[in-house]
């Protein structure tokens, strides 16, 4: 019996905005603010949204999920199926052809070519491609002709759609980044700051953690898209100031990522000048626990697996960290209606959501206390606990912002009460999630005891999200400390169950396959899920054809925006 992919009906088409009523170009300037600064625009060089989101602008993949998860065509003709004969019976390769007449921004044409080499980057082991997992399982791409590519899996593949697919995986051009394989790549900086892209606009400058200026791609395929002619994305900040600049003074039009508590969001859109919007996704902030030893008289070998963390390596110690939260006090602060206390890494879609760890939604002091008791760590003069030598003292990062620093003072006191010692670092969000791999900051280098961030998935399908963890996946100076993993866990148990659900059709079947993988980290106290965030952004009145995306990149549909009226 021949077995059909998921998304069978992905082909559809999207229901987008009203287009721009004029020619290209004639609405002017549009100023979008991201208060975490990107710090390059290749996607494949840092897995932080800020720049998966600014490269967006440029460069787009085969295909991409619109604001209700559906997998809509991009740059490809059609989503490819099994019906349709896109994907093999045996699924184990699928055919995409691209659109014909498709321009890079430098005028030259777009070809199956530059498909194969973004595929050959990524999998170059000595390039630490941050988005890998989405190339699980691939075995070779080849181009049939100018137009169509094929991909191979070493197995069959019931969900084929990592590759080139969303703002995570898209097409760069093979000629710009020629010389820019393996270890090379994070040398390539005129690449890197100013890809050539196919998306509505083209890189004009490029101030890393600063500003980029855009303007219209002269070569898109749509001749009466973007409605601007250039875009300001300014980075940096805080999230209260990016707010105010247009929710309040109208200085910019749409700003991302407004983590704010709930009463400050609200007296800022009583001003007026704007509106904001929000949608629940699969973003999760949570508290990544680091297996491995951070402490600099390790040198190179600190946060590898050379090295376990010399107390968080017992369970009974995360556990307890888990058991000290109340995450709905954290919810109530921080996020309000925008945020729901979670207990998973995967909270959605519904269909992938465990509730076999509900217990961390009750916090529980004393039994915290009595674990690590029995664990046999004991309190000392001072109240920190310690056993054979070791004291529980733990260095806690995170990303600077007025939420985040409010979450650390809170565990912080939560975890003061069980014997365990906090310092708290926020590190500027650039830097934390540049993926410099010179910086000693960056949350995959996670040279600390805990850090917390939020992250989340393209698409609804939680296949390569849940890879993250295979052992594989841990940054290493090797990789140029790129990977998801960033615990550095590693379980052949689990990574099992990774490359069970690769190669498993039935979507009940996968869903059970992915709540596993959820079970086991949370159950070993990898990860300490806190919110279940919505995604909050804001945008000038006078902005029109915004749809908050929380599927792919929330500015996957810029070349539909345009200006509605003055204020």
């Amino acid at each position: 019996m021949r077995v059909r992919t998921l998304l069978l009906g992905a082909a559809a088409a999207v229901a987008i905005a009203p287009a721009a009523l004029a020619e290209r170009g004639s609405d002017g300037e549009v100023k979008i603010i991201y208060w975490q600064a990107p710090s390059t625009m290749n996607p494949y060089l840092s897995g932080g949204t800020k720049e998966l989101e600014a490269a967006s602008l440029v460069v787009e993949p085969l295909a991409r999920y619109d604001q209700d998860g559906n997998m809509v065509p991009w740059l490809a003709e059609s989503v490819p199926t099994v019906d349709n004969g896109g994907v093999s019976a045996d699924l184990t390769t699928i055919n995409w052809k691209l659109k014909e007449g498709l321009l890079w921004s430098d005028g030259s044409p777009v070809t199956s070519a530059d498909v194969v080499f973004t595929w050959k980057y990524c999998a170059d082991p000595a390039g630490g491609c941050a988005q890998s997992e989405k190339y699980n399982d691939v075995t070779d791409v080849k181009a049939v002709d100018d137009l169509t590519v094929t991909v191979t899996f070493g197995v069959p593949k019931p969900f084929p759609y990592g590759p080139f697919v969303g703002a995570q995986a898209p097409i760069i051009q093979a000629a710009q980044f020629a010389d820019c394989l393996g270890a090379k790549a994070p040398e390539c900086t005129d690449a890197n700051f100013g890809p050539m892209g196919t998306g509505p606009f083209r890189v004009t400058e490029f101030r890393p953690n600063d500003v980029i200026s855009f303007e219209a791609n002269p070569n898109y395929r749509d001749p009466d898209k973007p409605a601007f002619a250039t875009v300001t994305f300014k980075g940096g900040g805080d999230t209260a100031s990016a707010g105010r600049s247009v929710l309040e003074t109208g200085e910019f039009d749409y700003a991302w990522n407004m983590q704010l508590a709930p009463d400050v969001l609200g007296a800022m859109e009583a001003a007026g000048k704007g509106t904001v919007v929000s949608a629940f996704g699969t973003l999760v902030e949570r508290i990544m626990i680091n297996l491995t030893d951070p402490s600099p008289a390790l040198g190179d070998a600190r946060s590898t697996k050379a090295h376990p963390h010399p107390f968080l390596s017992d369970p009974a110690v995360r556990q307890a960290l888990s058991m000290a939260i109340d995450r709905a006090l954290l919810v109530e602060i921080g996020y309000g209606a925008a945020g729901k206390p979670s207990c998973n890494v995967l909270p959605a879609p519904a269909i992938y959501k465990s509730t076999a760890n509900d217990g961390c939604l009750v916090q529980d002091i004393e039994g915290a206390k009595k674990l690590l008791d029995d664990a046999g760590w004991v309190p000392g003069g001072d109240g920190i606990r310690a056993k054979d030598g070791v004291r529980l003292s733990i260095l806690y990062q995170t990303s600077t912002n007025a939420v985040r620093q409010d979450f650390q003072a809170l565990i912080k006191q939560w975890w003061s009460e069980i014997g365990v010692e906090t310092e708290l670092r926020n590190i500027d969000a650039s830097v934390f999630f540049g993926g410099d791999p010179g910086s000693p900051d960056t949350f995959q280098k996670f040279f600390a005891d805990v850090e917390m961030y939020a992250n989340n998935f393209d698409g609804t399908d939680p296949e390569a999200y849940m890879a993250n963890w295979e052992c594989k996946q841990a940054p290493t100076p090797e990789t140029q400390w790129q990977g998801n993993n960033m615990p550095r866990y590693c379980s052949e148990e689990y990574d099992a169950l990774v490359a069970k659900m690769a190669q498993t059709g039935k979507l009940e079947e996968r869903a059970e396959l992915a709540k596993a993988m959820n079970d086991k980290l949370m159950q070993e106290y990898i990860m300490l899920p806190l919110v279940d965030r919505g995604r909050v952004s804001a945008h000038s009145n006078t902005l029109g054809g915004v749809v908050l995306n929380v599927w792919d990149s929330e500015l996957w549909n810029v070349a539909d925006w345009y200006r509605t009226k003055t204020q």
